[in-house]
């Protein structure tokens, strides 16, 4: 996962929890609700980058692979 996506998927389960205890708190059942949403937008955007991240890996292994071959 790259720096950038951790951070980005981190800001958003953060902010995320924060405004759900901030609703839950106030008894903001929309306002907590909006967090939820946007904790579990960050664990999506984490899941997505692992994904990208091994698909990634496995075209390189694939690449090298078929240069050993060819050689």
């Amino acid at each position: 996962m790259s720096l950038k996506d951790k951070a980005d998927s981190t800001k958003d389960k953060v902010s995320g929890k924060a405004k759900e205890v901030e609703g839950k708190v106030t008894d903001d059942k929309a306002r907590e609700a909006e967090g939820k949403g946007q904790n579990i937008l960050g664990k999506a955007k984490e899941k997505l980058s692992d994904v990208k991240e091994t698909a990634k890996d496995t075209v390189d292994e694939i690449k090298k692979n078929v240069k050993k071959d060819e050689q």
